[in-house]
């Protein structure tokens, strides 16, 4: 069985497992970054724990598991196109950048290859994020997949499904680029240490997750609001105009609403996802 087979087998499988086990703090991220403060200076959710609390005591633990359906196909689609893709870019970046595609990869090249990768991917499932954007952010029940992109469609088009696609290539670039370059940087300088081993493949994971989360915030705050506005009222005539109304009338920290839920997220699913994603993989190829 060739090693692309190998990486995408893995990868979808690891993608399900750990977007399963984290799908709660994207639910509470995601609502804590639509949430706008009132006239009076309140909010909805205080916080990380208590949007966790409220969410689970009015609606039931299900709702922290909603959007699933949507999660899982956009990860499982996403993540293996980008892991099928992402060493063939890193070896045509190190003939660009190097004239070589053979060698230790430089940690620049590994993350413009991480980014590039995602990029592509996401740029293709984008449509599946706006629908798990806006099941995510309902409260309540009745409001179906179905109900969302028919919603969609009726508003905006084919196009609509696009909403947020500019920040969201810029948001994932950077994420792919600080998960997977940065966990193939740690990960080969961590090796001579420790092995081909779970200590490794943890120790990456968690410098992927940290770096993906400081990073990445600030566009996954732009590209939520962008993305649950589709099929409404537009609030934001586009990134740039969504980013800068965000930070002037909410301030700077506003950019960095979620970031405790989205680190924590980031923390569980790199581990969870890299560890599956290495044995899988060499089960695979050893098959």
């Amino acid at each position: 069985m060739s090693d692309y087979t190998a990486r995408f087998v893995a990868s979808g499988v690891g993608a399900a497992i750990a977007e399963t086990i984290t799908l709660p703090t994207d639910v509470v991220k995601v609502r804590l970054q639509v949430q706008r403060s009132t006239a009076e200076g309140a909010v909805r959710y205080s916080g990380f724990a208590d949007c966790l609390m409220q969410t689970a005591r009015q609606e039931g633990a299900t709702a922290l598991w909603k959007g699933l359906v949507p999660a899982l196909v956009r990860q499982v689609l996403y993540t293996s196109m980008s892991l099928v893709i992402y060493e063939p870019i890193r070896d045509v970046y190190g003939r660009l950048l190097r004239g070589e595609s053979s060698g230790s990869p430089t940690y620049v090249q590994r993350l413009l290859a991480g980014g590039t990768a995602g990029a592509v991917a996401i740029s293709v499932f984008n449509p599946t994020e706006v629908v798990k954007t806006q099941v995510q952010t309902h409260v309540g029940s009745g409001l179906g997949l179905r109900d969302i992109i028919s919603r969609v469609y009726a508003r905006d088009g084919i196009l609509g499904f696009w909403a947020g696609v500019r920040p969201n290539v810029a948001r994932t670039f950077l994420v792919n680029a600080a998960e997977l370059g940065t966990y193939d940087e740690a990960k080969s300088q961590l090796k001579p240490y420790f092995g081909e081993g779970l200590l490794t493949h943890v120790g990456a994971s968690g410098c992927a997750g940290f770096t993906s989360a400081c990073v990445s915030t600030p566009a996954d705050v732009v590209k939520t609001r962008l993305m649950n506005s589709a099929g409404g009222e537009k609030q934001y005539r586009g990134m740039l105009h969504a980013g800068s109304s965000i930070l002037m009338e909410e301030g700077p920290a506003a950019l960095y609403k979620g970031f405790l839920p989205i680190c924590v997220r980031k923390l569980v699913w790199c581990a969870s996802f890299f560890v599956c994603y290495e044995r899988l993989r060499a089960a695979v190829n050893a098959s």
